[in-house]
């Protein structure tokens, strides 16, 4: 199991609220550290993230035919990647955002667009699963236009090694392949969680403790997510360990969802917690959907194991191995580097400064415990008539 991170806490605690600027500065330290930059430069090429999708999006729609992925480039230097299809070229152009005339590379030669992928990993994932005797989790990387398999790698080495497999798939899905070997285990992250949610089993009398995510709302009620298998019956603790008891509205956790509402008392703001600690808190100003999401996007989480950290989207269109959505997931997830993830974190927040972008479900964990990436449910699969609730101009 894994249980998702509080966002709110009751309106009598003191803390601090940050603003938009404060928040893209917090993330960017992280950013500068990460890649050694100043932080200067660091906040205006996360401003440029974020300002930069709807330029992005229209390069995306205007080349969707040929469209094989759109990446974020750090090192050695800050740009977006177009991967495309054919081989007629497609002149550097910019993108000025965050303050930064950013540069826009186009590279030709993709063996197919981005949709076919998409359209071969959704339908072959079982024959995929068959030709590689085993249960590998799989996705599509935007930065070389293949569908990624990551596999065991007693289970590549029985198929003949990375590379025969790699063509053996590819004739399968008539799409290019990359098979990666990863000793891996794929698993919900277990229930404890941020904003600390706590239950009993009534099946085993053991008390479990859980995270939440982002405050909802149904056009009449305020909610607050978790993650679809914890408990029923929760309870909210805010950091000074006071209980607010929490109301079960329901569940959503086949296939693409992993996603629990529970209502309580309607806070003042819609607010999430950023900080290890949990003492300073960030509106929830917008929301980012799947589709604007780019491999390399800089995003953050915050989960009660790990506290905050930040990390790169890596694989998009994301089916973890296993049966981990009442049966096999289908490929909606998204997966972001490690090293920060433990059981614990599942449900807390994945943000960007203060835009929204998901609820953390699950992980994918070396055989030394270690954490390779984990995945994350977009806030686009929220239950209907659920949305999220988006902080007020003040």
């Amino acid at each position: 199991m894994l249980c998702a991170l509080l966002t709110v806490a009751p309106a009598a605690v003191a803390q601090s609220v940050q603003t938009r600027g404060e928040a893209l500065a917090q993330d960017a330290q992280e950013y500068a550290r990460i890649y050694g930059v100043p932080l200067t430069e660091a906040i205006r090429r996360l401003a440029a993230q974020h300002d930069s999708v709807a330029a992005i999006d229209a390069i995306a729609e205007r080349y969707r035919d040929r469209l094989a992925g759109i990446s974020i480039q750090h090192r050695p230097d800050y740009r977006f990647i177009v991967y495309l299809t054919g081989t007629a070229p497609v002149p550097l152009r910019w993108v000025e955002a965050g303050g930064m005339r950013v540069p826009v590379q186009f590279r030709t030669g993709a063996k197919a667009s981005r949709e076919r992928v998409v359209w071969a990993l959704t339908n072959h994932q079982a024959a995929i699963r068959a030709a590689v005797q085993s249960n590998p989790s799989m996705g599509v990387d935007p930065r070389t236009g293949e569908l990624v398999v990551i596999a065991g790698s007693t289970a590549v080495a029985k198929a003949g090694g990375a590379a025969a497999l790699d063509a053996r798939l590819t004739q399968l899905t008539g799409v290019p392949v990359q098979v990666r070997a990863l000793d891996q285990v794929d698993r919900n992250l277990g229930p404890q969680g941020g904003g600390r949610l706590d239950g009993t089993d009534p099946a085993s009398g053991k008390r479990y403790r859980c995270t939440s995510g982002f405050l909802v709302t149904d056009g009449a009620r305020t909610g607050i997510t978790t993650a679809a298998h914890c408990l029923d019956d929760l309870s909210y603790f805010d950091p000074q360990r006071r209980a607010t008891p929490l109301s079960f509205v329901g569940q959503w956790g086949w296939g693409y969802h992993d996603v629990q509402i529970h209502a309580g008392p309607a806070p003042a703001r819609p607010l999430f917690f950023a900080d290890t600690a949990r003492t300073i808190q960030r509106p929830v100003e917008g929301q980012r959907s799947k589709s604007s999401t780019r491999a390399g996007d800089f995003v953050c989480h915050r989960g009660e194991s790990t506290g905050y950290s930040c990390a790169e989207v890596t694989l998009l269109d994301f089916a973890p191995a296993g049966e981990l959505c009442g049966g096999f997931c289908l490929p909606t997830w998204v997966a972001v580097s490690g090293p920060t993830c433990k059981q614990g974190d599942s449900g807390g927040p994945v943000f960007s400064g203060t835009t929204a972008l998901g609820i953390v479900k699950g992980a994918t964990f070396r055989p030394d415990g270690s954490c390779a990436f984990y995945f994350y449910m977009s806030l686009d699969y929220l239950p209907t008539p659920w949305s999220l609730l988006v902080d007020m101009p003040r």
